[in-house]
């Protein structure tokens, strides 16, 4: 008889893989990111420095971290090409549509795109996450006939990529908190995104393939997406007491509220969610009206008393986005920029030590039909 294959609806709790990036601790409450708490990472470095990390798998000297941001500096420019078409995106184009469409021109130019070693593969890295935050902010000003804003060489790579958005000078504590909000969302294990990177890079396909693939997952509701959902529920609650009364009506039709649960945090708050918490609360003392964090508030305890739910990254990240000039539009868009360097960390390891992933099926049709 054959061995008994167990079926794991949705891969839940399967070892995919083994890695030395990340992995999530779930007793412990800790994200570790090559050995170092990822929580704690963002509140005491900077994004370029966990790039580093995922990168050289040890935090850098002020300066090993001046050279990687200027390594990303001498690589900003986006070839024209690249923003001609996304010009000629038609104007109700998703603007993660047009991220995956950039990226997938953009492969065209990389003279080093079939060359799959480890030193070619770190140098595409660096080369996507000096282009990527371009493209975000301009495929958005590009579909919305705005004009486009080049990047800023005096400003660090989270201040320019922020100013590119919104065409402002960001203060500090507003580069800070968008900072922080590239960290969390920068590597977390093996989620569908990085997981089908990894799935297409075991083809031997490139690294923009592979993103592209990463990005198309992202893009589904049930992954990406959930920042902008919780920000227009915040928009069309306007009040706490309005928070209140319009989950309570979701939830009374059934609906999914975004924000909240996580397949691995199933019984905490996801911490990056807290990080996010604070930083929302220190933009709303510089910023003034409180009433946004305090419908915040009023919708985790909403879902914790009815459905036993915590929120997660999402939720917070949401309106310190808003807070920060962030067009809703970009939210998943800025998602996929952060976490560029973990997927193409993801895709690298991958690559080195490569074996095509071929899982096999449970087949429930039907057998011995003759035409």
């Amino acid at each position: 008889m054959p061995a008994v294959q167990h079926f794991h609806p949705g891969l839940d709790g399967v070892i995919a893989c083994e890695t030395s990036i990340s992995y999530l601790d779930v007793e412990n409450e800790e994200i570790v990111i090559r050995g170092y708490d990822l929580i704690e990472l963002s509140r005491k470095v900077k994004y370029l420095d966990l790039v580093y990390l995922l990168m050289n798998e040890k935090l850098p000297t002020a300066d090993e971290r001046n050279r990687l941001e200027q390594e990303l500096k001498k690589e900003y420019d986006v070839p024209e090409q690249v923003m001609s078409i996304l010009k000629l995106l038609p104007s109700a184009t998703d603007c993660m549509d047009a991220l995956r469409s950039g990226i997938s021109v953009l492969a065209g130019f990389d003279p080093e795109l079939d060359n799959l070693s480890n030193a070619a593969n770190r140098r595409k890295t660096i080369r996507l996450l000096a282009k990527i935050p371009s493209i975000v902010a301009n495929s958005y000003h590009a579909i919305h006939q705005q004009e486009l804003i080049p990047a800023r060489q005096d400003l660090s790579y989270s201040a320019n990529f922020l100013h590119m958005i919104t065409g402002k000078e960001p203060s500090a504590l507003e580069e800070s908190a968008f900072d922080q909000t590239l960290m969390v969302y920068s590597e977390h294990e093996m989620p569908n995104s990085t997981f089908a990177a990894r799935v297409i890079a075991s083809t031997t396909a490139d690294m923009y393939g592979a993103l592209t693939g990463a990005i198309a997952s992202l893009k589904g509701k049930l992954h990406g997406g959930a920042n902008e959902a919780v920000m227009n529920m915040l928009l069309e609650a306007e009040t706490p007491s309005g928070m209140e009364a319009l989950i309570l009506n979701k939830l009374k039709n059934k609906e999914r509220i975004m924000g909240f649960g996580h397949r691995v945090y199933m019984k905490k708050m996801d911490p990056r969610a807290m990080l996010m918490k604070e930083a929302l609360l220190k933009l709303i003392e510089e910023k003034g009206s409180r009433e946004l964090y305090d419908m915040c508030i009023i919708g985790e305890e909403v879902m914790r008393r009815e459905k036993g739910l915590y929120p997660n990254l999402d939720y917070y990240a949401a309106p310190v986005y808003y807070l920060l000039g962030i067009p809703i539009d970009l939210y998943t868009p800025i998602f996929l920029a952060a976490r560029t360097i973990g997927i193409c960390s993801h895709v690298i390891e991958q690559h080195d030590n490569n074996r095509l992933f071929r899982p096999r099926v449970n087949y429930l049709g039907p057998r011995g039909l003759h035409p």
